[in-house]
């Protein structure tokens, strides 16, 4: 997760549109139409989001074509990247690949590049948790071997661009907070640039299950206060003192960099 990390949230707008057949403006055009979907009347509550039964829950076709009557579309989830399974009562990127999904996500994931946020978008001082368990990082033609390859949370998501990252599982053991923000281009076509606020090293065991967890907090002064958790022991955190910091609520979501991830239990509640 660099400033200009290639493989993050979806690549670079231009070489995305080559990768589906399909153009830079349609690709604005659904994230523009993302971005307008009205977060509910009612303020930040204790949050579980729903999967229903095994299968395709969501998955970028259905970001990219929200309109279309075979677009897998959840009341609580929405994956810009990759693809979105029930099973066994757990989400599952599926088995992470580097092609693009069609409807069903049946002969393809795209999940080597997992993004996923809440549809909501009213989450300011909150607390996530879950239980997760991944697998060893692999690599594909699309997306080679990265030192940040493994798993993140996000908080206060308010575009792709904008966001805080917790990384709880990288495949270089180690565990960061950024934040990013847009770039001098700040535009539908900017990835965005992230500032590292606190690093360290933390690693646990591929293919077990642990309890992850985050928070973000806005203190009195207007600082906002950062903390990941691992196994229930705080592993990093910081305070964001910065003009940039974001104060402003947002979406709560989960990353994952060519890594099979299944999480349970995924629940935010307010601080």
């Amino acid at each position: 997760m660099t400033d200009h990390d290639p493989n993050d949230h979806r690549p670079l707008l231009g070489r995305r549109a080559l990768l589906l057949g399909g153009s830079v403006a349609a690709l604005a055009a659904a994230a523009a139409a993302w971005e307008l979907w009205p977060a509910p009347d009612a303020g930040p509550a204790p949050f579980r989001p729903a999967l229903g039964p095994d299968g395709l829950v969501t998955n970028e076709y259905a970001f990219r074509n929200q309109q279309a009557a075979d677009a897998r579309v959840s009341q609580d989830w929405v994956a810009t990247s990759g693809s979105l399974f029930a099973r066994d009562g757990a989400g599952w990127t599926g088995a992470p690949d580097g092609d693009s999904p069609g409807p069903a996500s049946d002969r393809h994931t795209g999940s080597s590049v997992f993004r996923l946020v809440t549809r909501r978008r009213d989450f300011g001082d909150c607390q996530v948790t879950a239980r997760v368990r991944l697998q060893a990082p692999g690599t594909t033609g699309r997306t080679p071997s990265q030192d940040w390859d493994g798993a993140h949370l996000w908080l206060r998501y308010r575009s792709p661009q904008q966001l805080y990252a917790l990384s709880f599982r990288r495949r270089d053991g180690h565990v960061e907070i950024k934040r990013k923000t847009p770039g001098p281009d700040a535009d539908t076509s900017d990835q965005g640039d992230y500032r590292t606020l606190a690093e360290g090293k933390h690693s646990f065991p591929y293919g077990e299950w642990h309890e992850v967890g985050a928070s973000a907090r806005t203190m009195p002064d207007g600082r906002v206060h950062l903390t990941l958790t691992v196994d229930g022991a705080t592993v990093l955190e910081t305070v964001d003192d910065d003009p940039e910091r974001l104060t402003a609520p947002g979406g709560v979501g989960l990353r994952g960099d060519n890594t099979d991830l299944e999480f349970r239990d995924f629940r935010i509640g307010s601080y």
